[in-house]
């Protein structure tokens, strides 16, 4: 028997995908909200009618209340299933979306963590005296981390740079389709353009042809997110440092705060929708909080 609830959700989520240019990414998460969903009223549900505030207060609570979920993971399933109704309201398949009276999860209002100054040069200096078979690796690796603390890229984002999209001339990399569908450019500094350099020649050695920037050993295939994961555990292993490629941008941020940079720079570069997003930095950096703390007229 065909769900019409299911069948309703493809067209919702081809409409995403096709006029709104949404990722992948952003309709498996849909999918696997509404999945979660019918699987738990299993035989309840086939008729989007039948969706009501009831059943979806009754699923959210279950799941938080056995510990099945966080408050983010609540508040994900929650975006998602408000999205799909929204969109059936729209299109006259509901007349008033069941989700609305539900009041959406408050999150913990936890810190971004980043490692220090200290760690970061650490990381750098680690990255290409890591031992390894061959040099290409070593450069490869220093790029990697140097572009990761220098640049603050998403890992996505990384992994899909084009040999293209990095202007060694200008000192500038575009970020193609970054979140949200943006383009943005990030500046090289001179650190970073020295690895940039270095492993750009040894690309040329190696006559790698690859569009992508960062590549496998051998061949031309491009970089995984496996492959950034070996990385990141040998430079954990040896330093002893905890960090994550997504806690080095974090630290891209701390970092650049700490220098000076003004938060609307940060923002762009960041590649933040919301400047509000940025400014929790603000208070991840002891350094700026004691400089400031110094200026009580008491003090």
């Amino acid at each position: 028997m065909k769900n019409e609830i299911l069948e309703l959700h493809q067209q919702f989520c081809d409409e995403c995908i096709y006029s709104q240019n949404y990722r992948p990414a952003t309709i498996k998460w849909y999918k696997e909200a509404i999945g979660q969903f019918l699987r738990f009223n299993e035989g309840q549900i086939t008729h989007i009618h039948q969706i009501s505030t009831e059943k979806i207060r009754h699923w959210f609570y279950t799941k938080r209340s056995k510990g099945d979920w966080t408050a983010d993971t609540m508040l994900g399933r929650y975006k998602a299933l408000k999205s799909f109704l929204k969109w059936c309201v729209e299109n006259g398949y509901l007349k008033d979306n069941p989700i609305m009276p539900i009041k959406k999860p408050r999150l913990e209002q936890k810190l971004p963590k980043s490692i220090s100054k200290q760690e970061a040069q650490t990381l750098l200096d680690y990255a290409f005296n890591v031992p390894s078979k061959y040099q290409h690796t070593r450069y490869r690796n220093k790029a990697i981390i140097a572009m990761l603390i220098y640049s603050g890229l998403r890992i996505r984002e990384l992994l899909n740079l084009k040999f293209h999209e990095i202007n060694m001339e200008n000192r500038v990399i575009l970020i193609k389709d970054g979140k949200g569908g943006k383009d943005r450019l990030v500046p090289v500094c001179s650190k970073l353009y020295e690895s940039l350099d270095k492993f750009i020649q040894d690309r040329k050695r190696l006559d790698k042809q690859s569009i992508y920037f960062f590549t496998t050993l051998r061949g031309d295939a491009p970089l995984t997110y496996e492959g950034v994961k070996g990385v990141v555990a040998r430079l954990k292993k040896v330093t002893g440092i905890n960090f994550s490629p997504h806690k080095l941008r974090h630290t891209f941020a701390t970092l650049m705060l700490e220098g000076g940079c003004d938060l609307f720079s940060l923002q762009k570069m960041m590649g933040h929708s919301d400047i509000k997003t940025t400014t929790i930095y603000l208070s991840t950096s002891v350094t700026m909080l004691q400089e400031q703390i110094g200026k009580h007229p008491l003090g």
